[in-house]
């Protein structure tokens, strides 16, 4: 097997327009992933790069890099905007997981379950890509394609996450379902985040989930709900017309009808945790 350590950004991006190559930096999830494959086909490590490493500020928001292990994220200083991204990083795997497993490498493992994805959908989050061609920003809903499928193209390299900044008042949350509470698959999970408008309501709410369709889902319809709701009043309001936009399978682990119930469950109870946080003052 070949194994390359990149040390520069030109340096991986000439070994990646070399053919077939598996791009790692945690290296988690690349052997579960040859299955019963004899040849291990080369391998670009890019773990070494600064400019994919490391949580920062930017004029416009914040920068995670898609080398930046779980460990990393769950030990920064963030704002309370991240703490649905920070209680997810908790979520993966194992605390060795943890340690090594990349946020870049959940987002192009392409996972319906990936734990990163619906924090991230909630900060609207964008993904910067790389090539020898320059580089592109593409939203992380959109990059995210279906089962296993992104938008990313021969050549390029996802660099960053890329976060627009929010207000102090927020909170965020993540919650998920499992068989057990480490190395688990979910049945589902759920993110969410909302902004006090400071006179008893949100200014913007934002919920997604995940392990329900073949990629994570933003629930618009129940999101603008939240929204022009008066305080507590929406929690009545919400039916199962608002998770349409989800299309749970039935699988070992629950059926796509169990499924929705829980989403369902798991929404209200982060909606609730919030108000009583006193969110909607």
């Amino acid at each position: 097997m070949r194994y390359v350590t990149a040390t520069t950004e030109q340096e991986a991006l000439t070994v990646l327009k070399g053919g077939d190559v598996r791009v790692v930096a945690g290296g988690t999830d690349l052997f579960p992933a040859l299955n019963d494959q004899a040849v291990l086909p080369p391998a670009l490590d890019i773990s070494a790069l600064a400019a994919f490493n490391g949580i920062t500020r930017t004029a416009s928001g914040w920068r995670i890099g898609a080398a930046t292990p779980w460990r990393d994220i769950i030990r920064a200083d963030l704002p309370a905007m991240f703490h649905g991204l920070q209680a997810a990083a908790r979520e993966v795997g194992s605390v060795q997981i943890q340690a090594r497993g990349t946020i870049g490498g959940n987002i192009c493992n392409a996972s319906p379950a990936a734990d990163g994805v619906p924090p991230l959908l909630t900060l609207d989050a964008g993904v910067d890509l790389i090539s020898e061609n320059g580089c592109r920003q593409v939203p992380l809903s959109d990059f995210l394609l279906g089962v296993r499928q992104t938008d990313l193209r021969p050549g390029e390299l996802l660099r960053s996450i890329v976060i627009p900044d929010l207000p102090d008042h927020c909170l965020s949350g993540f919650e998920k379902l499992g068989a057990r509470h480490y190395l688990v698959i979910s049945i589902a999970m759920v993110s969410a985040l909302v902004v006090s408008d400071g006179s008893g309501g949100f200014s913007d709410a934002r919920i997604a989930v995940g392990a329900c369709s073949a990629v994570a889902r933003r629930l618009t319809r129940l999101e603008e709900l939240v929204v022009s709701a008066q305080r507590a009043e929406f929690l009545e309001e919400i039916y199962s017309g608002h998770f349409t936009a989800l299309s749970p399978i039935g699988d070992v682990r629950a059926s796509g009808a169990y499924r929705m119930r829980v989403s369902e469950t798991l929404v209200r109870r982060m909606l609730t945790g919030f108000l009583k946080e006193g969110a909607c003052g």
